[in-house]
């Protein structure tokens, strides 16, 4: 019976009844088209008064408080409450999403405005600092942001008649901005004595730089530039709320009532007094009588807009102005709970905290009667005959009134607590009452309602109740979610349900209950739904929400977590929701929103037509997320897939931690830094080859290049592979694993996502291996997947945070175009429409989506597809609505727009990856077959089976199994390209046969490697249950593979390379031939996994196998028995060594020990340190021992070396560690923290490392990222300056010689604001005239500089001294003017002085002043905007910018107020300012430098970090910022010829910089090449020219 799919009828909001006039002010417009835009709740109304109809804009998530109209009027722009709250600007004729504005505010948005052309919105938000944010809506850019005020801000407004210029208004403060560059630069206006400083509440703009504002107080403030010059006093009785500019004048309205016209000149012309109307609210309303209260005001023409507080607007037409036309009412302030339907009539009432009750008309959409109570209304019901209205009080009593003329009946007063809920029996004859008491009552209506009855069987408050058909029962739900029943009219309680059995109920409100079971998510707290009313007819049942929706479904809904479909509208709390008579609407009221919806139910047989009406349909998401129920006919989950869903990709420590986590371990180790500490090893490795490839849990990351080479990816490594030859190239910029990978159209560039804390995206050339571009800062966790746009401009990616975030780039310039969430479930694939780039599609578990770009956000829906399904892989067909889907059920989807036309079945089994051609497409999936379609999916025109007989006799390997799941398809170059979830790719030719070219492990951790004793040869077993044999010479390829029972950890050859011994996960081990695998003896002593196994040295007499179960178990290879055990240890084993005798064993556990054993017999031995040295080890891949003491890292706590080995000639210890990093020391590393070398390249951790046996190699297996690479070593003589790999060690040593003292000066000085600390300075000492001081060098010159300037040093002779005619008021103080600057700032400063015009100028800076010095006149001239101290000055050296100077200044906090530190870039013959860039560098900006073309800037901090940022300094727009260096950086500046690469210079560090995009890339200057050459203090650079 039950059936738990959603619904097919639907809701469509109909009718809003209120205005939201409470709290929000200027928030009611007329639009070009003559019609009334205001919002309510979370709905954007658009209102035709002439044709009596509305329209809706639903794309807001919670209440909307700020609304904006477009100069053009068609445009609106509504900002909303929230945690991430966000603006939408929509066009209010189409109801369409133009732009979606995000990310910046949070708490809400209190303010919005266009500018005058309307190409800027600035808006205010409710947060702390209440900060103000100008966009590019268009773009959804953020233009300018900067903290607005401490207190609220109520108005802001652009300056209509000067550009760049805004004004904003609040709490007791008005404030001028101007836009400059990247910076909002407020001054205070200046109350002075001409009015009291105040509460400002709106204002608006005139021309000449005047301002009118409306006060708390009822007076008008007339500013001029920031001045208060005059008071238009008591313009209105109290606060002025609003005030509206059009043509002909300004229009204000205030509290008391009024709205008051006046020309442009603010001169009265009329005055209209709303509160005179018989309409509205004139009636005393008790003790909250407070009148009418206008909040927005709107003149256009000859009519106005009034909005009240009281949620009613009124249209004045001004010549006929005693006359205010009523057209919107809605209930006022405070809580709306009543609400009751008409028996027969299209009826609905509702009554409110504000006491009023209303009759509404559903087919009139009006307000029909309404009548004052004296108490806050609580419930209500109408009798079934239509006579009588019962409401229920919050006070405990309730009154009847007539329907027809509201007179009471009668007023009845039982209880003390509210009464929650009343209901009329069906029958007419009685009416039951549900208090907050606990009980319920009966009265009899014929009786004039005497109490007949009494229910006490809850503890708690009655909240739902409902009479039987045959008025003889009642059930009632409580607080405490129970449910009762009770016989009538006695109220005696059932408690014998048989009698129950049979008993139909007149209707169904009640929340709990076996029929509603389905209401309830499955894992619910009881009290979130406030209302549910079932309709018989149609078995459908509505339910409303705390929060703030309105969901249908099927009733009867027996299973928990039915599927439902939800419609948006209110915002927060939905306290009523009921079926209308004739159960043609569903009207539903809202709490804190105190608004009511009317919703037109359309039945299933209609909802065909109706899909194509209405543009909000698309809200109504069917069985959307929340609802989750077990559908009966969900195939079982795929295994594979399953798995998929649940890897999540999180780690214990990022790479990205390591800067901080060091940072916290320095203190401990300032000591040890002190000491000399061993060098690093001479020689180093590169990277050589991987066996490897991610295909189990990544699809579609296999592509061919434009030159016929394969890219994939495997770890961290984006691998280019080179068929032809062999060889392979790596991309080694990421440093986590890889999860993603696609392909720029042209075939030449590659985008690749990583795991990590902040995830970057790389887009990298694969012929000179180069990033052209990395995107960061926005996917949290991990990428999970990516497309380029066809024109290869554009980039979508897809996050692995909770809500999945889609992300659409410019990826050249590096900009985040739009961001959304994506879905609560996983997805696993994203494409942008090849014909319309600004649409896209994403699909994964459960969904599949539709999104098109609007601004910063993008718009999704849902594909209409019945059953939810998850979908693997998608692509589009040959025109822009076809789109094609592959599920996990082996069908094939096909789409138009976002409708299912119909499925094909392609594979047994998911389809991992579809692949679109010219003319058809190819499919791929678990049952190992690869598909060719025709292009509209009707005819399979061919398929190949992945097997081990079709392989080529070229391939590089063997196939592990027939039939491998097939999880990326490619092709080009006549072929086919499959990657498989085994991790083996393969070339299959379009005739037939299949060439086998790289392959790794399966998924599963490798751990087990040995390498051959004399033989390039090398065997891993892994936890995929396999020991394979590897060919490390140029073959590159597995040799053998065999499977085994159990995976395993560790293996190793025997001394003559015949045997390989191999440990098992469950305890056993067995030694196999190491040429063929197969079995020679096998033992199963112990039940713990077998962690290390080793054959003793020579002639391989023992072997040795440790166990996690802290044994050493040592056995006789001829005679294979066990002879000796090895005890004592109390930690599970992970290392082993023999001693080159074959007498003496080195152990290592789990818990740091290290102990030495005797062989054959396993006694324990006590060896000292020294002795340890001594001793001749046969090999060394112990991690502990003052040997190897250095290998340990800083941060020990958090990351292990899991594994060592020291090469054959003893010269070099490799390592691995639980960070991914491979390390190369010195041998022996004695002395804590020992330099090294480090390679980037396995993801997660190294679990093993081996030298081959001629040192040659160094092999090396990740374990999760099951990858074996093989490294070539590369001695110490044999250097090739290429770009070297491996980075320098942990602490910077501090061995290198003291400092210069200036330079230990300079490091130290700490810039304080002095425009701040005024009152900081101290006023004690000598004054500086008296000090005795000898005049610096500089001094000395700066007086020198240019001949002596004309002027004596005595005091100038005072002009004739003004005075004062008593009668005039005083006069202003004079201002001053600069007119000479002695002294240059030299102490800490440098590269500040600079010739201009071909050397006629120079241009220095001393405190906060920029001086042109003119050399020919002695002339000073001055550049005075900054507001303190300059620290750097640079000149524009391109001629296309002359005389272009930037000066950095130091500053407090990066928040980007006015007192942030700030670079001023200006023209120094003009002294205009072009760009103020304030920047996130607190403390001060201490070196800039421009690029080669002039356009870029670069900045460096003296904050902690140092950060380093580069700005496109013409838009203010910052284009990537970096942490620069632990040290302090002096100098920064760009190559002379380029716009990309920089040098930084300073304390011990040389750093070269790349701008890729938006990211900055860094390696470390290197010495090591140069004979005992020390990093030093680095204080300038400069650029030679290569020979």
């Amino acid at each position: 019976m039950a059936d738990r799919t959603a619904p097919n009828c639907h809701l469509r909001l109909e009718w809003v009844y209120g205005y939201r006039g409470h709290q929000c002010r200027n928030n009611l417009y007329y639009t070009a088209a003559k019609e009334i835009v205001y919002f309510v709740a979370g709905v954007g109304v658009v209102y035709n008064t002439r044709e009596h109809k509305q329209k809706f804009y639903l794309g807001h998530n919670d209440d909307i408080i700020s609304l904006a109209l477009h100069p053009e009027r068609v445009l609106v722009a509504t900002g909303q409450v929230g945690k991430e709250p966000y603006i939408c600007v929509w066009d209010s004729y189409t109801l369409q999403t133009v732009s979606i504005l995000k990310d910046v505010h949070t708490h809400g948005i209190a303010c919005l405005a266009f500018d005058l052309e309307g190409q800027c919105l600035v808006s205010v938000g409710l947060d702390s600092k209440n900060t103000i944010c100008v966009w590019d809506w268009r773009r959804g850019k953020v233009l300018a942001a900067a903290p607005g005020h401490t207190d609220r801000i109520f108005d802001i407004s652009w300056d209509l008649y000067q550009p760049s210029k805004l004004v904003s208004c609040g709490v007791k403060h008005i404030k001028f901005w101007s836009l400059c560059g990247n910076a909002l630069t407020p001054k205070r206006g200046v109350f002075g004595k001409t009015g009291d400083l105040q509460t400002i509440l709106c204002l608006a703009c005139a021309k000449d730089e005047v301002t009118y504002s409306g006060a708390l107080n009822g007076d008008i403030y007339v500013w001029k530039g920031i001045n208060l010059m005059r008071t238009v006093q008591g313009a209105h009785g109290s606060g002025i709320f609003s005030m509206n500019v059009c043509e002909e004048g300004f229009a204000t309205g205030g509290r008391d009532g009024c709205v008051r016209l006046w020309d442009l000149n603010f001169k009265p012309i009329t005055v209209i007094d709303l509160r005179e109307t018989d309409q509205g609210y004139k009636v005393a309303r008790g003790e909250n009588s407070r009148g009418l209260s206008v909040r927005s005001v709107c003149w256009r023409g000859d009519h106005i807009l009034v909005g009240t507080q009281d949620s009613e607007i009124f249209e004045v037409v001004v010549h006929d102005r005693t006359k205010p036309f009523l057209i919107m009412q809605g209930h006022c302030e405070g809580e709306l709970w009543a609400l009751a339907v008409h028996p027969t009539k299209p009826l609905a009432m509702t009554g409110s905290d504000d006491r009023s009750v209303r009759i509404w008309s559903l087919i009139d959409h009006a307000l029909i009667a309404r009548c004052n109570m004296e108490e806050p209304i609580r419930c209500a019901a109408v009798s079934t005959d239509g006579i009588h209205l019962a409401l229920g009080m919050k006070d405990g009593s309730f009154t009847v009134l007539r329907v027809r003329d509201m007179t009471e009946v009668v007023h009845i007063k039982d209880r003390k607590e509210a009464i929650h809920e009343l209901k009329y029996s069906p029958d007419g004859a009685h009416l039951a009452v549900g208090s907050n008491d606990n009980s319920v009552d009966i009265y009899g209506v014929v009786q004039r309602y005497k109490k007949v009855g009494e229910c006490i069987g809850s503890n708690s408050f009655i909240t739902h109740m409902d009479w039987s058909t045959d008025s003889k029962y009642l059930q009632t739900n409580d607080g405490s979610s129970r449910r009762l029943f009770y016989r009538m009219p006695s109220g005696k309680e059932v408690t014998n349900r048989e009698e129950l059995k049979l008993v139909q109920w007149a209707s169904w409100t009640c929340v709990l209950g076996p029929e509603v079971n389905g209401i309830w998510p499955k894992y619910s707290d009881i009290n979130d739904i406030n209302s549910v009313d079932a309709n018989f007819n149609n078995q459908v049942l509505v339910t409303a929400d705390d929060y703030g929706l309105v969901k249908l479904l099927r009733y009867p809904c027996v299973k928990k977590g039915a599927k439902f479909k939800k419609y948006l509208g209110h915002s927060a709390h939905i306290t009523n929701a009921r079926w209308s008579h004739d159960y043609q609407w569903v009207i539903t009221i809202g709490g804190a929103d105190h608004s009511v919806f009317q919703w037109k139910f359309v039945p299933e047989r209609k909802s065909k037509e109706a899909v194509h009406l209405a543009a909000q349909e698309t809200l109504a998401d069917s069985n959307s997320e929340e609802s989750d129920s077990d559908q009966s006919d969900v195939p079982e989950m795929d295994s594979e897939i399953e798995q998929e869903t649940q890897l999540t990709y999180r780690r214990q420590v990022y790479k990205e931690d390591l800067p901080q986590l060091k940072e916290q371990c320095k203190e401990k180790h300032r000591a040890t830094a002190m000491k000399k500490r061993e060098r690093a090893p001479g020689s180093g490795v590169k990277l050589h080859f991987i066996h490897g490839y991610r295909g189990y849990d990544c699809r579609s990351n296999l592509f061919y290049t434009q030159t016929g080479e394969i890219v994939y990816h495997v770890a961290a490594i984006g691998v280019v592979y080179n068929r032809q030859q062999n060889t392979q190239r790596f991309y080694m910029g990421h440093d986590d694993d890889i999860l993603c990978l696609a392909i720029h159209p042209m075939k030449d560039f590659v985008a690749t996502g990583q795991v990590g804390r902040d995830s970057s995206i790389h887009i990298w050339d694969t012929e000179t291996l180069k990033p052209m571009s990395v995107l960061r800062g926005f996917h949290q966790l991990g990428v999970c997947a990516l497309d380029f746009s066809v024109d290869g401009k554009r980039l979508a990616s897809v996050g692995l945070d909770d809500n999945h975030t889609i992300v659409l780039w410019d990826w050249r310039k590096g900009e985040k175009l739009s961001a959304m969430r994506g879905s609560k479930d996983k997805i696993f694939v994203v494409k942008i429409n090849p014909y319309l780039p600004d649409k896209l599609i994403t699909a994964g578990v459960k969904h599949m989506k539709f999104w098109h770009k609007a601004g910063g956000g993008l718009i999704g829906r849902k594909g209409n597809m019945g059953k939810t399904e998850t979908m693997m892989c998608a692509v589009y067909g040959w025109s822009e609505e076809m789109v094609f889907s592959g599920t996990c059920t082996g069908d094939i989807c096909i789409w138009r727009d976002m409708f299912l036309m119909k499925t094909v079945k392609a594979h047994d089994g998911p389809v991992f990856s579809v692949h679109a051609l010219e003319k058809g497409f190819v499919t791929g999936g678990k049952d190992g077959i690869v598909a060719l379609w025709d292009d509209t999916f009707e005819r399979c025109l061919k398929t190949y089976a992945i097997k081990r007989a079709v392989l080529a006799p070229g391939s590089k390997g063997l196939l592990l199994e027939d039939n491998p799941s097939i999880r990326a398809i490619s092709l080009g170059h006549g072929h086919i390209l499959v990657g498989t979830k085994n991790g083996e790719i393969l070339e299959v030719d379009k005739s037939g046969p299949i060439t086998l070219l790289v392959q790794g492990h399966m998924e599963g951790e490798v751990w087990g490697l040995a390498t051959h004793p004399h033989l390039p040869l090398c065997a891993t077993v892994s936890d995929d249950k396999t020991l394979r044999i590897w060919d490390l010479s140029p073959s590159h390829c597995m040799l053998a593979v065999r499977k085994l029972r159990k995976g395993g950890r560790c293996c190793c050859f025997s001394p003559d390379g015949k045997a390989l011994a191999v440990g098992l996960n469950d305890g056993s081990f067995l030694i196999v031939n190491a040429d063929t695998l197969e079995d020679l003896v096998s033992f199963h002593h112990r039940k713990d996994i077998i962690s290390d196994i080793r054959f003793s040295p020579g002639s391989g007499k023992y072997l040795a196998v440790a166990s996690g179960d802290t044994f050493v178990d040592i056995y006789n290879v001829m005679s294979s028995k066990r002879v000796g055990v090895c005890k004592g240890c109390l930690n599970y084993i992970t290392h082993l060594d023999w001693d080159k005798r074959g007498k003496l064993l080195q152990v290592n556990t789990g818990a740091k020990e290290q102990f030495f054993f005797e062989a054959p017999r396993g006694k324990r031995q006590t060896i000292p340190a020294t002795e340890v040295e001594k001793i001749d080890w046969s090999t060394w891949t112990c991690v502990l021992g003052t040997s190897v003491e250095g290998i340990w890292p800083l941060i020990n706590e958090v990351t292990e070396v899991t594994a060592a080995c020291l090469s054959n000639d003893r010269k070099v210890l490799a390592t691995g560690d639980d960070l991914g990093y491979v390390k190369l020391f010195k041998y022996p590393v004695k002395g804590k923290y020992a330099k090294f070398k480090r390679y980037v390249a396995h993801s997660t951790h190294v679990t093993n490392v081996r030298w081959t046996h001629d040192d040659s190699l160094l092999v090396t297996v990740g374990g999760s990222d099951t990858c074996l690479m093989i490294w070539a070593h590369e001695p110490e003589g044999h250097r090739e300056f290429k770009q070297c790999d491996s980075e320098e060690s942990d602490i910077e040593s501090e061995d290198d010689g003291g400092y210069d003292s200036d330079v230990t000066r300079e490091n130290e000085i700490n810039y304080t604001i002095k425009a701040l600390s005024s009152n900081m300075r101290p006023m004690t000492g000598v004054k500086p005239h008296l000090q005795l001081k000898e005049p610096s060098v500089d001094e000395r010159q700066g007086v020198v500089r240019g001949s002596r300037p004309p002027v004596s040093r005595a005091l100038p002779q005072p002009e004739k001294l003004q005075t004062n005619n008593v009668g005039k008021k005083k006069r202003p103080i004079e201002d001053l003017v600069l007119e000479l600057v002695f002294g240059y700032r030299g102490n800490d400063c440098r590269n500040n002085v600079h010739y201009l015009n071909e050397g006629a100028d120079i241009i220095y800076h001393t405190a906060s002043i920029g001086i042109v010095l003119n050399l020919t006149t002695s002339c000073q001239s001055f550049y005075v905007e900054h507001s303190d101290e300059i620290l750097c000055l640079t000149i524009n050296q391109t001629p296309k910018f002359p005389n272009v100077v930037a000066t950095g200044q130091v500053g407090d906090t990066g928040d980007m107020s006015a007192t942030s530190p700030s670079i001023h870039v200006w023209d120094a013959m003009t002294k205009q300012t072009l760009s103020v860039l304030r920047c996130f560098h607190s403390g001060g900006v201490c070196s800039i430098s421009f690029s080669a073309t002039g356009k870029l800037l670069l900045s460096v901090g003296l904050d902690p970090e140092h950060t380093v940022t580069i700005w496109k300094w013409q838009e203010g727009a910052k284009v990537a910022s970096r942490i620069g260096h632990t040290q302090r950086i002096f100098v920064a500046e760009f190559r002379p010829d380029s716009d990309t690469h920089f040098v930084s210079v300073g304390i011990k560090h040389v750093r070269f910089w790349t701008l890729a995009g938006r990211a900055l890339l860094s390696k470390k200057g290197v010495l090591s090449s140069v004979e005992d050459a020390r990093m030093q203090t680095m204080l300038s650079v400069a650029f030679g020219a290569v020979p």
